[in-house]
Parts: C-alpha cells; structure tokens; sequence
C-alpha cells in the first residue's frame, strides 16, 4: 500500500471516531452568525473571535441567502460567502445527528483552514475563489502531483468542500423530487455512490454506506429545514438548488481549466 493510501485511510479513520464535530462546527458558526448582513470587514473580525454563543438552528433559509450572495456579476465566487453557506450545511447535518458526522467534521476541519487564508496576512489574495487560485498558482502554493509543502493550501480545502457539496446537491434533489414513500437512505446513497464515493478509500466508502442506512425518513429531514409544509420545503429547495448549482459548476469549470481538479 502507498504511504499517499496510507494516509488517506488514517485520516479517513480519524475522522469518523472523533465524537467533536457538533461542538467544533458550533464554535465556528457562533463566529459568523452575522454573514450577509454585516460588511466583509466585520466577517472577518468575525471569524477571528471566538465569542461562545448559542448556535442558531438551521433553516434553509440562511442556505438560500448565503448562496444568493456567493456570486458576483462577473460570476466569480466570494470565499466568505462560500464558507457562509457551509456552515450553514453542517448545521443541517449536525441536525440530524451523527450519521453525517464523518463528512461533517471533515468539513468543519477545512471550514477553518479557509477562515484561517481569510484572516491572514495575505488575506486580500482570498476574496474570491478565482483570486486565490491565481495567487496560489502564481506563487506555486499548491501541491500539484503529490502532497508535499502545502497539506492546506486554498485550493487543495476548497476542493474538498466542493466535491462534497456535489453529494449535498445531488441528495437534496432526490429529496425535493421525492414521495413519501421515498427512502433517504437510497437517496443518499445514491447522491454520495455518483459523487464523493469516488474520492474516498474503501474503507471510507464502507462506512459512509453503513451510515446512511440509519438516516431518518423523508418527513425528518423536511422538519429540520424549519420552513414549514412539505409543499413550502419543496418550493424553497426548488429556489435553493440551482443556486447551489450555479457555484458549483463555476468552481468546477475554474478548477478544470487550471488542471487542478485531481490534487493529491
């Protein structure tokens, strides 16, 4: 087995016993409960306290309104906004319990490298997800073939959040469109089998599809959105998901055309 292989399944095992993803994931989302109505300096003051307050519930309307805001008009991706939106999406895992907590505090961890590139020094070079791509790439920041100097780079976290927001959008749809009768956990499974699956090692895979047998029905997941009916939840997803979409498939075509969808 390869030492990269290797590491692959450590971190991927640390990941799923480590019980913390509720509490770290609350930690960070106390400290941007202001984002998208407060200005980009306050964010970031924001991001860098560590106020302990009473983590908000999830609705999926902070979902809506953060992704509204990740685009400009030149259609390039604020990171704020995209670190907003999901902290916002593991406030909806973390809501449903610790079935999703493998893939939750996996995200929290990179969550905080990305708020860690905002706060820094060079912060100015990570307004945008286009900007910090060039200013990574320029300054050869990233680890291309192999990992090496830059375990964190921008562009190496980000990609993770990306991949795995492809399985959150996938799975969503299938709940939008589903029946009562519907079973999340096939859902699911299907969404994580045509996205994230293909990233993760086996023993990784093993276990997310252990899990996803445990996910609660159809009318659970609608209740923790906190929008109201069925036919309300299904409206607002309907609004929700092509934004998601739209972010998704601008980062995807950013990191195609600068080869770096494959970094190690």
């Amino acid at each position: 087995m390869s030492l990269s292989n290797e590491c692959e399944i450590k971190d991927g095992l640390e990941t799923l016993v480590e019980s913390q993803v509720i509490e770290a994931s609350g930690n960070l989302a106390s400290n941007v409960t202001s984002v998208g109505r407060q200005s980009s300096q306050y964010f970031r003051v924001a991001m860098a306290d560590s106020v302990a307050v009473e983590d908000p519930k999830f609705t999926l309307q902070e979902v809506l309104d953060t992704f509204k805001s990740c685009l400009s008009e030149n259609k390039e991706v604020f990171l704020e906004h995209y670190v907003a939106g999901w902290l916002g999406l593991v406030r909806f895992m973390n809501s449903l319990g610790s079935v999703f907590s493998f893939i939750a505090k996996d995200a929290v961890n990179k969550i905080q490298i990305l708020i860690n590139h905002l706060n820094g020094e060079n912060g100015a070079h990570y307004v945008t997800v286009q900007s910090m791509v060039k200013y990574e790439l320029d300054n050869q920041l990233v680890d291309l073939t192999k990992r090496g100097s830059f375990p964190e780079s921008g562009c190496r976290t980000l990609l993770r959040l990306h991949r795995a927001l492809r399985w959150l959008e996938l799975f969503l749809e299938r709940l939008r469109t589903s029946t009562e009768e519907s079973k999340t956990s096939l859902m699911c499974s299907e969404a994580y089998n045509e996205s994230l699956s293909q990233h993760h090692a086996w023993i990784i895979r093993k276990a997310a599809g252990t899990a996803f047998w445990a996910l609660p029905g159809r009318a659970t997941f609608f209740d923790v959105m906190n929008v109201g009916t069925p036919e309300q939840v299904v409206t607002m997803l309907g609004d929700a998901l092509p934004l998601i979409s739209e972010v998704y498939q601008v980062t995807e075509d950013l990191y195609a055309q600068n080869n770096i969808l494959d970094l190690p």
